[in-house]
């Protein structure tokens, strides 16, 4: 049976959220050239990290699954800014990487709404501006009446090592060789971005007793509440480059794809090069590297930090001037990839394209980087495809919502001139929005959608009852005459602390439950201040800019100024979504349209 509900081209992250969610309410063809790379950490064996971490939560909080596969095959987790607030507090899980792929592809495979099917793309297949299936490049036809692409770096990919050139999207895998053509045919818009990864090293060549140790969070952290025994099994360690580093890849820059003239399309900003670095900041004598175990039963450690495109024999040279890696042998060596995205301006925050009905894509296809930033959008992208197979209404989520909001927003009204990255900055109510109270934003929409059964959905309530009956119980108690929400505020005091002076909880909370209770009393004044902040820019949304002469706008910031000039935006909500445009110009405009 060749016809289906819903086409899922790509089994990397955007691939397997796509399919799984849309398995839910639809026939399902996940379509990929080898299943045994479903699933597949092509870069760094890890889960989270600042604004990563909050869009996973979000994720599990919706229904979706990379949460729980990282928790599955964590072998380290560490909380991220533990030492700041909880608006930029991330969680980074430290994978096996092997393991994750084993439980990825036997999640995808279980499922008998998914029918797997071994196939490269050529062309997409549409009647009247609407997909209606895919070809593939041995001739045969698949029938759907939506297609989610989730290409990852496959599109028209090349990769390369120093000078040399080899067509692939992955190490030792071919590239999308058609794919590209079919999407201009169809009207769509496309240009290259750039990404690389570090060399692999043997553990065994590696002198860890001169690397500085990074602990573990002990008890494990978890992005599901359930953490595995592995879960705190095996450190990471930090190492640097050194002045040595430094005068090698300087002196050495021409034989690099990049910096040799061979690349030049955009890489990651927050993600560069080693290159990129000794070229940008040069006033550094050193750069961090994390050295990151890729599994607890693997001779390979993840030199995370270290990308680069030089060619393997200065791999090799380079290696060996870093702190406990003398010696080191590299098993497999780093390389950059070059790859075709569609301009993200081209859809709808449903991902659907604007050009062709029934096309969806997410992921690195839609100019973002990140395992986190593919899974979220396949999501959404995957929902959404069933939706249109079956006829009912598309779905997003909106900025003030969330990370997932905020990064949809960005893809498709901003548009992007390189790989987009998520951000706790990006997110102007990160406060509002943490990793600890994602269910509490995202589990009503999740039960709206159906993408969570009622027996969850009932559990999320209890424990956010529970949360607030504790919040209650701190604002009513007192010791010596003093409220406990008010010494809770005190930085040396915490819930367990504030507990022993009024007395334990007659009902019982988990660890989590009491982490949000603290963070609600701590910064209640922070997050009110936040909401009313929210709650006015929604108020304003729609205030029209027209007849503004932004030169008479006071306080205004002259890069805001000079966007705003450029783009005339219709209303005050179209102005703060521009880059460039910061949060004090649109209060600058507010106060200006107030005035009038």
């Amino acid at each position: 049976m060749n016809e289906f509900d819903v086409i899922v081209v790509g089994g990397g992250h955007a691939g397997i959220e796509a399919a799984h969610v849309a398995a839910k309410f639809s026939r399902v063809a996940l379509i990929i050239p080898n299943p045994n790379t479903i699933g597949m950490m092509p870069c760094n064996p890890a889960i989270g990290g600042p604004g990563k971490s909050q869009l996973v939560y979000e994720l599990h909080a919706l229904g979706g699954v990379m949460g729980i596969l990282a928790d599955k095959t964590a072998i380290h987790t560490r909380t991220l800014n533990a030492s700041k607030g909880p608006a930029v507090q991330s969680l980074r899980v430290q994978n096996e990487r092997d393991a994750y792929s084993v439980e990825a592809r036997a999640l995808i495979e279980s499922n008998p709404n998914i029918t797997i099917i071994r196939a490269e793309v050529a062309s997409l297949i549409k009647k009247d501006n609407k997909i209606t299936g895919i070809s593939t490049s041995d001739g045969r036809t698949v029938s759907a009446k939506s297609v989610v692409l989730c290409t990852g770096t496959f599109l028209a990919g090349v990769v390369w090592y120093g000078k040399e050139k080899r067509d692939a999207g992955r190490q030792g895998e071919a590239p999308a060789r058609y794919l590209s053509q079919s999407l201009r045919e169809t009207g769509h818009k496309l240009t290259r971005f750039k990404t690389g990864t570090p060399p692999r090293i043997r553990s065994d060549s590696v002198n860890f007793e001169v690397l500085e140790l990074v602990p573990a969070d002990n008890p494990a952290k978890s992005f599901t509440g359930t953490t595995n025994a592995k879960a705190d099994a095996s450190p990471t360690w930090l190492t640097h480059t050194t002045l040595d580093t430094h005068r090698l890849i300087e002196n050495n820059l021409q034989h690099s794809a990049m910096y040799g003239g061979e690349i030049d399309s955009k890489g990651p900003r927050y993600c560069p090069s080693i290159e990129d670095k000794i070229v940008r900041f040069k006033d550094k004598d050193r750069h961090l590297l994390f050295v990151e175990p890729d599994g607890l039963e693997t001779s390979e450690i993840y030199l995370q930090g270290f990308s680069s495109s030089l060619p393997p024999y200065l791999q090799d040279e380079m290696i060996r001037t870093l702190p406990g890696f003398e010696n080191a042998v590299i098993q497999r060596y780093a390389y950059a990839v070059e790859y075709d995205i569609l301009d993200p301006t081209q859809l709808y925050t449903s991902m659907m394209s604007k050009n062709l009905n029934g096309l969806f894509s997410a992921g690195q296809i839609n100019g973002s980087s990140g395992y986190e930033e593919a899974a979220a959008q396949g999501f959404i992208a995957g929902l959404n495809a069933a939706n249109y197979a079956l006829g009912k209404d598309l779905v997003s989520i909106s900025r003030d919502r969330g990370y997932f909001g905020v990064m949809l927003d960005d893809l498709v009204r901003w548009g992007i001139d390189e790989p987009y990255r998520m951000l706790t900055s990006r997110n102007e109510y990160r406060l509002l929005h943490r990793q600890d109270n994602a269910e509490e934003r995202m589990t009503e929409l999740a039960y709206q959608w159906g993408t969570i059964d009622e027996q969850r959905y009932m559990r999320v309530k209890a424990s956010l009852d529970r949360v607030k009956q504790e919040v209650e119980r701190f604002e009513k108690s007192r010791y010596k005459g003093e409220l406990a929400s008010k010494i809770l505020r005190r930085p040396e005091e915490n819930y367990q602390s504030v507990c022993n002076y009024i007395g334990s909880s007659d009902i019982s909370l988990t660890v989590r439950e009491k982490e949000q209770v603290e963070i609600l009393i701590k910064y209640k004044a922070y997050i009110d201040r936040n909401q009313r902040d929210l709650e006015s820019r929604k108020r304003y949304e729609n205030m029209s800019l027209a007849g503004i002469d932004f030169k008479e706008v006071n306080s205004m910031s002259n890069e805001g100024r000079e966007m705003l000039e450029h783009i005339l935006p219709d209303t005050l909500g179209a102005a703060q979504r521009l880059r460039g445009v910061r949060d004090s110009d649109i209060t600058a405009l507010l106060v200006h349209l107030k005035s009038r």
